[in-house]
């Protein structure tokens, strides 16, 4: 039996909402106990880890997170993701399913959560394809893959246009209440787009999308979630008006759920800048009247998961002409740092900061982590929210480099990580 106690911590769970002093006692990697105020003791013979006062909270939970593993491991690979996750503060990942060969069966789904395991870093979980070789035309084998642990259900990046096989997914996977998610994003209006329509895009003569182009594909896709009765993801909503349209559906009783990726929260479209390509992302970056209905939407509960839309790329994937740069950025190592940016700039209690970044996700995926109790995974990250960092995108675990923080003065230190009770920061 191993046995661990966090003791003098400023305890955050969003799950129950308390904000306070107190102390969580661990054995064989799962909280046996979680007291309330302070002066809480060690039992004899259990190691005791003295927090200091600073925040002990849920691990991070992020469910969106590309690798190259298999098919592209230069970019980045299983290792290399977990442990950047782990210095972030991240105790679980789910992995997207874009690899070549795409996740898209029940063994792929097998290999990347036994492959993981054996890391012995952080949880390593995967989402499996909604279509075969994510071809947007063939479904595929969601049943199975359901029953291998894929925890939902996407394409990725690759919006499924056509409506008839998005239907006989949602239909399929309603049958088990299997999660899908999909990118709202018009696929002949975002075709070959870099940036979002407006003066900015003009100026620098980008090709753009109109912001309606999210509008139009989110109101087919509930239209036919309403349909099929399906749950349904929202994947990286990222404009004022798609946000108009969740809120609807909600308001009707659909079940439907949503994600923001960090860099939307973070950045507009003026980050741009000079043709700066570690700013080109996908979805583009959004005028600031667009971010900030995001912030209040996260601010309301509106939002489900902050993600770090963790999407590596080689320094020759971005150093090329804006329109010709790799879309995405890492973001794994940076997440709970620029999250906090909501607290420290925005206003919003560290609580609502969380909520969407552990017990959110956790909830949507039917996981038992994301919360402080007697019973749940000892999955904690220990941090300083009002410690100053400076990102040096050199020195983080990934093995690309593409980081919009680079160089950007945050408030938020990672002091410890533990997942399953074992430290891993």
């Amino acid at each position: 039996m191993t046995a661990l106690a966090i003791l003098n911590a400023r305890l955050l769970d969003p799950a129950t909402d308390y904000d306070g002093p107190g102390a969580v006692l661990i054995v064989d990697g799962v909280i046996t106990e979680v007291i309330h105020g302070a002066h809480a003791q060690a039992p004899d013979g259990v190691e005791a880890v003295d927090a200091g006062g600073l925040c002990l909270a849920p691990g991070l939970i992020d469910i969106r997170v590309k690798t190259g593993e298999p098919g592209a491991e230069p970019k980045e690979t299983l290792k290399s993701a977990s442990l950047s996750a782990a210095a972030g503060g991240v105790t679980t990942i789910v992995v997207q399913p874009d690899t070549d060969p795409a996740i898209d069966d029940p063994a792929m789904i097998d290999h990347i959560q036994r492959r993981g395991a054996a890391l012995n870093l952080v949880n390593v979980r995967a989402a499996g394809a909604a279509t075969k070789g994510r071809d947007g035309q063939r479904m595929a084998e969601i049943g199975l893959m359901d029953e291998a642990g894929a925890l939902y259900f996407t394409d990725g990046d690759h919006v499924i246009a056509n409506t008839r096989t998005l239907q006989r997914v949602m239909s399929y996977a309603a049958a088990f209440n299997a999660l899908i998610a999909c990118r709202p994003a018009d696929p002949w209006l975002s075709e070959g787009a870099v940036a979002t329509s407006g003066e900015l895009a003009t100026r620098l003569g980008l090709s753009s999308v109109p912001a309606i182009a999210e509008r139009i594909q989110l109101e087919r896709d509930l239209a036919l979630v309403e349909q099929t009765g399906a749950r349904f993801l929202v994947d990286q909503i990222s404009t004022e008006g798609a946000l108009e349209t969740l809120a609807r559906a909600r308001s009707k009783g659909l079940e439907v759920a949503a994600s923001v990726s960090i860099n939307h929260l973070c950045f507009n479209e003026i980050d741009i800048g000079d043709y700066r390509t570690f700013y080109r992302l996908d979805p583009p970056l959004r005028p600031e009247s667009d971010r900030q209905a995001l912030i209040e939407a996260v601010r309301e509960g509106l939002i489900d998961a902050i993600t770090s839309a963790h999407a590596p790329a080689p320094a020759e994937d971005k150093r090329r002409p804006f329109a010709e740069a790799a879309p995405g950025a890492i973001g794994l190592e940076t997440l709970l740092p620029a999250a906090l940016t909501l607290h420290h700039e925005d206003g919003l209690d560290l609580l609502d900061v969380l909520r969407p970044l552990t017990s959110g996700p956790a909830g949507l995926l039917g996981l038992d982590a994301g919360v402080l109790k007697a019973g749940a995974p000892a999955d904690l990250v220990l941090f300083d929210p009002g410690a100053p960092v400076v990102i040096d995108a050199e020195r983080l675990h990934s093995k690309s480099k593409n980081s919009p923080f680079d160089g950007r003065r945050l408030q938020g230190k990672v002091v410890g990580t533990w997942v399953g009770g074992a430290r891993r920061k």
